[in-house]
């Protein structure tokens, strides 16, 4: 401490009086406003303050300053001597010494909590003294000081101590002025850094009258790439405080700008932060503006902004969830569950809005129901399916108008969207928590053969003459509809309908070449005496050789359907011709589609299963393409672990239905190289679990979580934290299957993987409610025993509480037998273990199946108390310990060990009383221990 008096040339000052010679940077813990402390130059406590706060020595000054707070408390009392104390804080802070200045500013976030806590004008004085330096302090020259000035405003901030109308008339302005374009550059970089970081602590009316505008001016600025940068990281908490309106009219094309930028690392930021904004704007401008902008990220030509777009992919896609059409919303646990889900009106082909708008104008994509369908069609058990819907909606009139012809075009276009949306028509709906199969599009369907032959009678009594029962007219109809179709091939729906078209028109042609000669002698044997029957007449038979096989019978009804009752009697060929012809051309059509276009055809229809609109498709055809091995080359090398990470907001945005568009994605994450996706993917089995429903986990994700169930513990792991939350989902049958498999959870790759262990004895605590009692005495039984005998003894304590939740199972269940027998075997396992541990978990687990009320308190008597205390002479005194603090806590509070008659009342008074009088103190303590009192802890003991 000799050098200290360098810093006193003065002379004047002797720091042994005041306490200086007793501080140090390794001397916290001293009292540093022992300065104050009476010396030789008989000052006050105040005078003294005075002199060494503006000492001409720094050094002085700068423990007078970080001893602020201190100060305040000694004069705290007294209200003329803390007036004189904040005066004199407030000279201070023009100190010329920067680190001065600093050590105070350090300071005011504590002064202002003290403040608060103890001073009852708190709001008056804060608002007097400390914020005037606060806000000076944001304009000071030194970068040390403003740094620190803008660390204690985002405390004060953050702790609710500046009043609002301090913010509007003192820091808001002075962040103004700091930010105009004529201000210092550094100086408007950090005030834009702060102004953002007070956004999210501000109201929503100070932001739009204060900040709002010229944060728009900052975000076009043109000369500090800085600023707009932080302009562009901080976008989405101005849109989340402003709200959708003032996004959509003064954010949004600032946004777009920034998302424009020139320089790659403010488009970064923006592709970070589309989230939030898209969270703040309406589903049109979601989908009509943010997804191009987004793409145009995607497709950026830096790879950082390439990378920071696929991470942020997944994300923004959630913010389509709907929980309308999903089924779906999260209660305020942050859990899901399902709601009620009201069938759609009009269901859009897949292949987009154009092409539902030609099929619309073909008169034949509107979803109609047949006069003639009777009421009770409607409720019946078995859903009918779409097409064949499709096909009776079609039957409106007897006329053969040419566009009604075409419907059979639009029919096999809605096949597709009517398969997404069977199970939205098929049932009336359920109980919001009842999760109905029929909702929901699932394979495999249904065997609906006799639905199909009743249905196909019930067709040619009003069917439209299609395609192929026009005779000769047949292809000229099939090549209006190819014109039809021309302006769309760029869909490939449409693309794949046009490849059916042009097969079953050259078939037509060869037809109608092969039967130009036999055409005279039909109609001369016919002689006009074909009988047409009425409308309203009863059809005739159908014949057994026409009757389509249900894997065909959308080619059927798409190519060349039998010949129709209403028929013009004029029709060159008789119905059994006609009919026989039909199926030769069908099978025509077969065989030039399987000859020609199989490959286009199977290319067509794997494009199809991708398709669906809830959001846009090149969102989902990129997010799709995040498990291309070439993204890892171009983009991130971790992309498909984020690709895991974001699936289950995706699958839920996309709802059950569209599950098929995510399933081989799902499947390809869940076979990938690098353990962590996988890893990812086990974390979150369970929640896409619950968005998927009973039907697609057992058939989807079942397979894979079996996988995990044998990968490695980094990703056994994530599965086996869910495992209860997963297996509640599945069925009985299915569930039961799993008693099998979680004796292998006991196998880990490292022994020393406790936490393993641990983590298997909290899920089964909770898988017991799952099964019944025969199953958890069969399988959990023994896992349970093996669990408490465990090395560690966080594993042990743990499994105790299991044990005892599977004897209260079995006694809820009815089943004393098997209780008894778990009794036995418990009392065989630990009460009578040569190790004092087993015999301690002994005592520990009586205590806890008193206190749980597992079993009737006579058969605990019976059963258990004669062994508990045997263990009361035990010569471990830890096992001593744990049977007094049972018999005293719990046994002895018991009615039934209360009650004067009690068989046992005599036994357990000479326990106590002898534990009491134990040479162990530890042991007399809790003997002795009033049970009213608070209960110590004994898992140290253990």
């Amino acid at each position: 401490m000799a050098g200290l008096s360098l810093y006193f040339e003065d002379g004047h000052d002797d720091l042994d009086d005041f306490g200086f010679d007793d501080y140090g940077s390794e001397c916290d813990g001293i009292r540093i406003t022992a300065f104050l402390d009476a010396g030789q130059d008989n000052l006050t406590p105040l005078g003294r303050l005075e002199k060494y706060a503006f000492s001409e020595n720094v050094f002085n000054r700068q423990i007078v300053a970080r001893g602020l707070l201190d100060v305040l408390r000694e004069f705290s009392d007294n209200e003329n001597d803390f007036v004189a104390v904040m005066e004199t804080v407030a000279r201070m802070s023009e100190d010329g010494e920067p680190t001065v200045r600093a050590e105070l500013m350090e300071q005011v976030p504590n002064i202002a909590m003290f403040l608060h806590e103890s001073r009852p004008n708190f709001p008056a004085a804060f608002s007097r003294y400390l914020v005037p330096i606060v806000v000076r302090y944001l304009t000071d020259p030194n970068n040390q000081v403003r740094k620190t000035s803008q660390a204690a405003l985002l405390v004060l901030l953050e702790q609710g101590l500046i009043s609002k109308s301090d913010m509007e008339s003192k820091v808001c302005p002075v962040l103004l002025d700091l930010t105009e374009p004529s201000s210092d550059d550094d100086y408007k970089i950090e005030a834009v850094a702060i102004m953002c970081k007070l956004v999210t602590m501000l109201s929503r009316d100070t932001v739009e009258n204060l900040l709002l505008l010229r944060f728009c001016e900052l975000c076009s600025d043109a000369r500090l790439f800085q600023v707009r940068k932080v302009c562009a990281a901080n976008f989405g908490e101005f849109c989340s405080i402003v709200g959708q309106e003032a996004t959509e009219k003064l954010l949004m094309t600032k946004f777009f700008d920034l998302c424009s930028d020139s320089l790659w690392g403010i488009r970064k930021a923006c592709a970070e932060c589309f989230m939030i904004v898209s969270n703040s704007t309406s589903p049109e401008v979601r989908r009509t503006k943010l997804s191009p902008l987004f793409i145009s990220l995607i497709s950026d030509q830096s790879r950082w902004v390439r990378q920071a777009a696929f991470q942020s992919l997944g994300r923004f896609i959630s913010t389509f969830a709907n929980p309308s059409s999903t089924g779906l919303h999260f209660r305020e646990d942050g859990t899901l569950r399902d709601i009620a889900k009201s069938p759609p009106e009009k269901c859009e082909p897949p292949g987009g809005s154009e092409l539902a708008k030609t099929c619309t104008e073909m008169g034949n994509c509107q979803r109609e129901t047949p006069a003639q369908t009777p009421p009770e069609a409607d409720n019946s058990s078995a859903p009918v399916p779409e097409s064949v819907s499709e096909s009776s909606a079609d039957t409106q009139g007897p006329g053969p108008d040419p566009a009604d012809s075409k419907g059979d075009i639009c029919a096999g276009q809605e096949q597709t969207c009517a398969a997404i949306t069977q199970g939205e028509e098929g049932e009336p709906q359920r109980s919001e928590d009842t999760y109905n199969s029929f909702h929901y599009w699932r394979p495999p369907l249904p065997d609906i053969t006799q639905d199909l032959e009743l249905l196909q009678r019930e067709e040619q009594e009003q069917e439209v003459p299609s395609l192929g029962s026009q005779g000769p007219a047949t292809s000229s109809q099939i090549q209006k509809v190819l014109d039809c179709l021309q302006p769309h091939l760029d869909d490939p729906d449409v693309q794949a309908q046009v490849q059916v078209l042009s097969a079953a028109l050259k078939a037509a042609q060869l037809e109608n070449q092969s039967e130009e000669g036999e055409q005279e002698e039909a109609t001369a044997d016919s002689n006009g005496a074909t009988v047409v029957p009425a409308p309203d007449s009863s059809p005739p038979p159908a014949s057994p050789a026409v009757e389509p096989d249900p894997a065909e019978s959308h080619i059927l009804e798409n190519a060349d359907p039998p010949e129709s009752p209403q028929s013009p009697p004029s029709s060159p060929l008789s119905p059994e011709e006609s009919e026989l012809s039909h199926e030769e051309s069908a099978e025509l059509i077969e065989s030039v589609e399987e000859g020609k276009d199989s490959a286009p055809n199977q290319q067509c229809e794997e494009e199809k299963s991708k398709v669906q609109n809830v959001i846009p498709q090149q969102l989902l055809d990129q997010y799709l393409s995040m498990t291309d091995p070439a993204r890892a080359q171009t983009v991130d090398t971790e992309i498909t672990k984020h690709c895991a990470f974001s699936l289950p907001g995706v699958a839920l945005t996309l709802g059950r239905q569209n599950w098929h568009c995510l399933k081989d994605t799902y499947e390809t994450l869940a076979t990938d190289v690098q353990w962590k996706v996988r890893r990812t993917l086990a974390f979150s089995i369970h929640e896409l679990a619950v968005i998927l429903g009973d039907q697609l986990t057992a058939a989807d994700l079942v397979p894979i979580f079996n996988g995990f169930l044998k990968d490695l513990d980094e990703v056994r792991i994530g599965v086996l934290k869910h495992l209860y939350d997963f297996l509640k989902l599945l069925h009985a049958d299915k569930r039961r299957e799993y008693l099998y498999q979680l004796q292998e959870f006991m196998v880990t790759d490292n022994s020393r993987n406790w936490r393993f262990r641990y983590e298997l004895a909290e899920q089964l605590i909770l898988i017991i409610e799952l099964y019944s009692h025969y199953d958890v005495y069969d399988y959990l039984r023994q896992i349970a025993l093996t669990l408490c005998s465990d090395k560690v003894s966080e594993v042990r304590w743990i499994s105790y509480k299991l044990a005892v939740e599977i004897l209260q199972k079995l006694y809820a269940s009815g089943a004393q037998d098997l209780g008894l027998n778990f009794i036995n075997e418990l009392i065989a396992r630990f009460c009578h273990c040569p190790k004092w541990v087993g015999r301690q978990a002994f005592a520990f687990i009586c205590q806890a199946i008193v206190e749980e009320d597992c079993m009737p308190m006579d058969q605990f008597a019976r059963h258990l108390l004669p062994s508990l205390l045997s263990l009361s002479s035990d010569p471990v005194a830890n096992v001593r310990v744990l049977v007094a603090k049972a018999l005293r806590q719990s046994i002895l509070e018991k009615a039934y060990f209360k009650d004067p008659g009690c068989a046992y009342s005599d036994e357990l008074e000479e326990t106590v009383m002898a534990l009491q009088t134990d040479k162990d103190r530890d042991v007399r303590f809790f003997a002795s221990l009033n049970p009213t009192r608070c209960v110590i802890d004994t898992a140290a003991l253990i």
